[in-house]
């Protein structure tokens, strides 16, 4: 499944970084960052929001402060690559609470996941309850992020590497 590359001016790509900076940014404030009227900018917002560029609002929450100071990296291996296989697996871990990111790799693995808990016997809980119950899984290997350095919306090269086409 290819998805179609939108084409961008460097006007759009002013919005977007400016967007990513802050998503609840009002078009009046938007516009006098990247030089537009406010009109001007609703209209920009709108047609890379129908062209699904931007692809939705969120707030950033800091889930230590909710409790969860422990996030798991969990790599998976599969007995099987069979199709249907993978299609139960993906439906089956959509319904792990705990889950924040699941995805498709490639590589000695099948899956690579980040797991959200409070503490080191709650992700004992986590994988007896939710982890070891998928299915057709044949390996699990847990890594505990020990500092985040940095998270990112969107890698800088992806806005700016659009400038030079």
């Amino acid at each position: 499944m290819k998805s179609e590359v939108h084409s961008l001016d460097r006007t759009d790509l002013r919005v977007l970084r400016a967007l990513v900076d802050n998503g609840r940014a009002a078009d009046v404030a938007l516009g006098e960052q990247v030089n537009l009227s406010s009109t001007a900018v609703a209209r920009r917002r709108r047609i890379l929001e129908e062209a699904g560029v931007i692809t939705g609002y969120g707030a950033k929450l800091d889930q230590t402060r909710l409790g969860y100071s422990i996030t798991v990296l969990v790599l998976i291996e599969l007995s099987s690559q069979e199709e249907s296989k993978l299609v139960e697996f993906e439906e089956a871990v959509l319904s792990c609470p705990s889950m924040s990111f699941c995805s498709f790799i490639s590589g000695e693995n099948d899956f690579m996941m980040m797991i959200n808990v409070r503490s080191f016997d709650h992700y004992d809980s986590v994988y007896r309850s939710e982890l070891s119950k998928l299915p057709y899984v044949a390996k699990i290997r847990s890594s505990f992020l020990m500092r985040e350095v940095s998270q990112r919306r969107i890698a800088p090269i992806v806005l700016e590497d659009r400038l030079g086409q």
